[in-house]
């Protein structure tokens, strides 16, 4: 028996904070990615285990991730999860760097991965090509 303290869901109420259709859930149940409900038919009920398992997939399916992966995921893997494609108005920090008058670098430093001095010493590489580039052409 549960403890009085642990709340329960109906299916209802799962799908309602979840965001997802009743067919949805018990699809996840049938391929064993979520745990049955406790109880029998009318009188089944959810575990906030229920509910955590049910954002965590939603989660990863809404990165791209197949439900393969998931499962291997559920299982304990690590996470691969890929960041998620931008859309119209998402908003994004990026740098600027000035490598000459009209010339400028733009880097998201969160998806390229580097720190302030990489990117210094990148666009420092990126400015003496540029001057090697110009002097060229001046001749």
């Amino acid at each position: 028996m549960l403890p009085m303290t642990t709340p329960t869901f109906s299916l209802d109420e799962l799908c309602t904070l979840t965001g997802l259709q009743k067919r949805t859930v018990r699809f996840y149940i049938q391929s064993g990615l979520v745990p049955r409900p406790e109880g029998e038919k009318r009188g089944a009920y959810y575990l906030p285990i229920h509910l955590d398992t049910l954002l965590r997939i939603k989660t990863l399916t809404e990165a791209g991730i197949s439900l393969e992966r998931i499962r291997e995921v559920l299982a304990g893997e690590p996470p691969a999860v890929p960041p998620r494609a931008r859309t119209l108005g998402s908003v994004s920090v990026r740098s600027h760097v000035l490598i000459a008058p009209g010339l400028e670098l733009q880097i998201c430093p969160d998806e390229a991965n580097v720190s302030p001095e990489q990117i210094r010493e990148f666009a420092r590489l990126v400015s003496n090509q540029w001057n090697l580039l110009k002097d060229q052409s001046d001749e």
